[in-house]
């Protein structure tokens, strides 16, 4: 049982105490019966009158039932207090996510419709701007949930940190970064990156290394054939190109779109239909957290299942009304765009299972990206629980 939950507990038997004491309904019943029976003695009591038999026989009937009456009432006053307890204190989750992006549609749509609270959770939003900084924020208990790439938790099991992590829920099926070209003409061919700069993310993050594979794929070195710009911070990018820098980036919506909309750009191809299903970010805690709090991660699963569950069949206007309050720079038709492009390549995945298959491949990617050693593969089982998000699916 969770702290928090644990804390519930106590106060309802507090409070249950407390009640108990104050409102007695033995003693109320017992009053009752005593007002029944005034102190009269042999000498001076009259002959019972027919009023007085009537209060016999009411004052006979109290002391019958009264034990019965007693623990009815007994039953409901903590019943009452139970259901007060239960309702008024949600467990609450710090979670925080990568970055904000349309990509991340099932997350905001559990928010927005109440399915955490339905399931007893009180979810506290935050963004870390960063794989490595939602890493850094679980491995310091600052988060107790995160949504991030699960290339970091293999790199933490590689590492001498203390604190390992566990991956538990999948949110989307593969990359959703969209390669923008400054000054397109005519069709796009890979072979265009050629001698020219091309905005990525920091180096070894899953974005960086799903564009190395993606490159890869049509035959070009990204170490000699191009070069990377990776080193602007997530929050900069947009700026950055809207500032000159680098001939292709890559982005996600909807920062893409905004910029094709102020004509800084033009989306060519895919991140994510050119590398495959490979999970890209999924819910990740530590250890400890699971092992502590399994009915929260279970809980947790839950919501996301039902949105992803949602999001499969759900128009791209009713998931614009559903975000729009996390992108309030935006409105609801540039929101809709945004979702229209988002989901002939899908990227959200139907269920949060992660497939073995899944993350083989993403360590073959970084194996092959040199950011990892063939020895170094992190088996399966001591990365990813499925336990949760094959419970929620039965």
């Amino acid at each position: 049982m969770s702290p928090l939950r644990t804390s519930a507990l106590k106060q309802f038997i507090s409070r249950s105490h407390y009640l108990a004491t104050r409102y007695d309904p033995c003693a109320a019943i017992g009053r009752h019966i005593s007002v029944d029976m005034p102190d009269a003695s042999p000498r001076t009591r009259a002959a019972p009158s027919e009023s007085s038999k009537y209060g016999k026989a009411r004052q006979t009937a109290l002391r019958k039932h009264a034990p019965v009456w007693c623990g009815a009432i007994a039953l409901s006053v903590l019943f009452s207090v139970g259901q007060s307890a239960t309702a008024t204190t949600p467990t609450k989750v710090r979670y925080e996510e990568v970055v904000r992006s349309v990509l991340y549609i099932p997350m905001y749509v559990a928010l927005d419709q109440g399915y955490f609270k339905d399931e007893g959770l009180d979810v506290s939003l935050k963004t870390s701007q960063g794989t490595d900084k939602g890493m850094s924020a679980l491995l310091s208990g600052s988060a107790d949930i995160v949504l991030i790439g699960p290339e970091a938790s293999i790199y933490v099991a590689n590492s001498e940190s203390p604190v390992k992590t566990r991956v538990f829920a999948g949110l989307t099926a593969t990359d959703g970064f969209l390669l923008v070209s400054r000054d397109q003409k005519g069709d796009f061919d890979w072979s265009q990156l050629k001698g020219k700069k091309v905005m990525s993310f920091r180096p070894g993050s899953n974005p960086d290394v799903f564009l190395a594979t993606a490159i890869k794929k049509h035959g070009i070195d990204p170490a000699k054939d191009l070069k990377l710009i990776s080193n602007i911070g997530p929050a900069a990018r947009a700026g950055a190109w809207m500032a000159g820098q680098a001939d292709y980036g890559i982005f996600l919506e909807p920062e893409a779109s905004n910029l094709e909309k102020e004509g800084m750009g033009k989306v060519v191809a895919s991140i994510g239909q050119e590398v495959g299903q490979v999970d890209f970010t999924s819910f990740t805690t530590t250890d400890k957290y699971l092992k502590e709090n399994p009915e929260v991660i279970k809980d947790w699963t839950k919501a996301i299942y039902r949105a992803q569950k949602y999001v499969e069949t759900a128009s791209p206007a009713d998931l614009a009304k559903h975000i729009k309050s996390y992108f309030p720079g935006l409105s609801e038709a540039e929101l809709i765009k945004a979702v229209e492009r988002y989901r002939p390549y899908k990227l959200w995945k139907q269920d949060p299972v992660i497939q073995e298959a899944a993350m083989e491949k993403l360590q073959d990617m970084l194996i092959e990206a040199k950011l990892m050693k063939a020895d170094e593969r992190v088996a399966y089982a001591d990365l990813v629980d499925t336990q949760y998000a094959k419970e929620v699916m039965q």
